[in-house]
């Protein structure tokens, strides 16, 4: 049986490569690197259990705060590379010109809503969105009715959005700290605070969490940390910051939802719940709807194999079993997930998009939606236990 599994993973990540080459001849080097992009993401989100609900959740009730310290090594390899690149294609940040496509929306109370939202739906479903996803891959049933609800959640921020766009949205601007700071100052400022925080964290690791020296040298111990094991969260925080900064380089900035949204989108104007029209939507950055004639996107290209890669790492880990939940779990997922949906259309992105991309671009708009995120998780995690016990 596991000689089984082992050969469905192996076959699963040689079918995605194997789709990155055809994908390069029938559709562009573009929708090739996404797949690839995609697959790697998976992969790493799997391995090295990158869920920000989780990593957030141990910190506050365990007192661990390696995850966390995985998710400040993802923003500063993030940042690092965007200013690599920003310097390349703005050369002066000052001169009134955003970098192109790049995740930074505009600052108002509505991104500290979609954030607080979106907190409270993780407490409530259990994961953030790229972590359901992933989680699907393993086999996750509460995942599949979170992301249903997440689609409900979705089609009412949709429902929404013309309303928040007249009340503040239409005069909100998009503040870019390289903008007034230079790119010096700006990335100073950023990796500063975020040095600090890493410092502060270093402080408290509890000894137990310390890693330990690993003896076992051998093939079958290499691996077993790899292929078996949780990645330590500096590896996967590091991983999870070059694929941002590769992504953004080649194709669009990280993020999971510009497909959930098209396609709820879509759903709610056929049922008549969404308006045909959004007001000013179309020229703001984000994960957002993106003009397609295809029934799949870029970023649905990026999801599905993203899906599939973590399936074939969950095989190799002996980690993919479908879970029965009470129906109590169940209901808490759908609801957590209408948040989830909600607080991400209304922010324009999730906790990838406009949490992990949007800091890496330097944006106002990230590091409110972080805050927001972290007082939802917070003030919800007390609810969570009383629902789930």
């Amino acid at each position: 049986m596991p000689m089984l599994r082992h050969l469905l993973a192996l076959a699963i990540l040689a079918t995605l490569v194997w789709l990155g080459f055809h994908l390069h001849e029938s559709l562009g080097r573009q929708t090739s690197f996404v797949l690839i992009g995609g697959a790697t993401f998976g992969f790493v989100l799997q391995r090295s259990r990158f869920c920000f609900f989780c990593i957030l959740r141990e910190w506050m009730e365990e007192g661990d705060t390696r995850g966390v310290l995985g998710i400040i090594t993802a923003l500063i390899a993030g940042t690092l590379g965007y200013l690599i690149l920003f310097s390349a294609w703005v050369p002066d940040p000052t001169a009134g010109f955003l970098p192109p496509r790049a995740h930074i929306g505009p600052v108002s109370w509505v991104v500290v809503m979609g954030g607080l939202c979106f907190g409270v739906g993780m407490s409530l479903s259990g994961s953030c969105l790229s972590a359901h996803l992933y989680r699907l891959g393993e086999g996750s049933w509460a995942s599949l009715f979170a992301l249903a609800g997440a689609v409900g959640g979705f089609m009412l921020g949709f429902a929404v959005w013309n309303r928040l766009w007249s009340l503040t949205l239409a005069d909100a601007e998009a503040t870019w700290l390289p903008a007034s700071l230079g790119y010096a100052g700006a990335g100073a400022l950023q990796l500063l605070v975020l040095a600090a925080l890493g410092i502060w964290l270093l402080t408290r690791i509890r000894p137990s969490a310390a890693s330990s020296v690993l003896e076992d040298n051998s093939l079958a111990g290499l691996w077993r940390r790899i292929m078996v094991e949780r990645w330590p969260a500096w590896v996967g925080g590091l991983s999870v910051g070059l694929i941002g900064t590769a992504m953004y380089l080649r194709a669009d900035p990280l993020g999971v939802t510009a497909e959930f949204s098209r396609h709820s989108r879509d759903l709610g104007t056929a049922l008549g719940v969404v308006p045909e029209r959004l007001e000013g939507l179309d020229r703001l950055a984000g994960c957002i709807v993106s003009e397609t004639t295809q029934l799949i996107g870029n970023n649905g290209v990026f999801v599905l194999s993203m899906i599939a890669a973590s399936f074939a790492a969950a095989l190799l880990a002996h980690q993919f079993r479908v879970e029965k939940k009470p129906p109590r779990t169940l209901v808490s997922a759908v609801l957590g997930g209408v948040l989830l949906g909600f607080g991400s259309m209304i922010a324009l992105g999730c906790s990838i998009g406009t949490l992990l991309s949007g800091i890496s671009a330097l944006a106002v708009s990230g590091w409110l939606f972080a805050l927001a995120m972290v007082a939802g998780i917070w003030i919800s995690l007390p609810i969570r236990r009383k629902i789930l016990g």
